[in-house]
């Protein structure tokens, strides 16, 4: 398989994801198991305001890996996802989520939020 076909394939898979689940995060690790610092930051942020998501770990899958780089044009891991639009990475997420723009965002979005009481 060409490099450019299993892109494509790649950019495929991550659009299905993206347009077929409201929240995902591609992280390293999993949810329950994050394999680092900054994936698990965005898990707990996630998990602290309540909105279901779906973690995909990128460890698992090279191609993705280098897939997810590309598809959003953005150099690190985790990235966030909502509604199929890209949010951004750690930092971003991190400082939305102090200035309450997150909330906004995903309020905005229709996104369901359960707050851990």
């Amino acid at each position: 398989m060409s490099t450019q076909t299993e892109s494509n394939a790649v950019f495929e898979r991550i659009r299905d994801e993206v347009s077929g689940t409201p929240v995902v995060l591609f992280m390293k690790g999993t949810p329950v198991f994050p394999q680092c610092g900054f994936s698990a930051a965005v898990v707990q942020v996630l998990t602290h305001l309540g909105v279901p998501f779906k973690g995909i770990d990128v460890l698992t899958d090279p191609s993705l890996r280098q897939g997810i780089k590309a598809y959003s044009d953005w150099p690190t891991i985790p990235q966030l996802y909502v509604k199929g639009e890209f949010v951004g990475g750690c930092d971003i997420v991190r400082e939305m989520y102090q200035t309450g723009e997150l909330t906004e965002f995903l309020q905005a979005n229709g996104i369901e939020m359960r707050p851990a009481e």
